[in-house]
């Protein structure tokens, strides 16, 4: 038995429950106007991933990309208005509520995470 690994169950987000409730941590909305970088050239791969960094400037600190490859490059991420996430990435939404600190992966095949990462914050 390899301790190390969770079963995929435990993972799986009940619906009746939003993500911050499953999480175990109290919500902070981005603020209206807010811009996050997403990078526009992944959409379409999996998983889908995202991280939120501290507020600052006018950003909300969400940084989302889809697929395995991530990239330095400047250009990686364009900013984007929080409001028009929808039309890029609908599945998302629910999870901008989520601190700075947190990261989550959708998959796209009923498997979801989501976890603190102290290191985000120390970037």
């Amino acid at each position: 038995m390899n301790l190390g690994v969770i079963p995929l169950e435990i993972m799986k987000i009940k619906r009746e429950q939003t993500i911050c409730v499953w999480a175990g941590v109290k919500p902070i909305k981005p603020e209206a106007g807010s811009k996050l970088g997403i990078a526009i050239d992944t959409i379409g791969k999996f998983p889908i991933n995202g991280l939120r960094h501290q507020p600052e400037k006018g950003t909300n600190g969400w940084y989302i990309w889809c697929g395995d490859e991530f990239s330095n490059d400047e250009d990686f991420f364009s900013p984007l208005h929080v409001e028009h996430l929808k039309d890029y990435l609908p599945e998302v939404i629910e999870y901008l509520d989520l601190p700075p600190g947190y990261r989550f992966l959708i998959d796209g095949k009923n498997y979801e995470d989501v976890w603190y990462d102290e290191k985000i914050l120390k970037v």
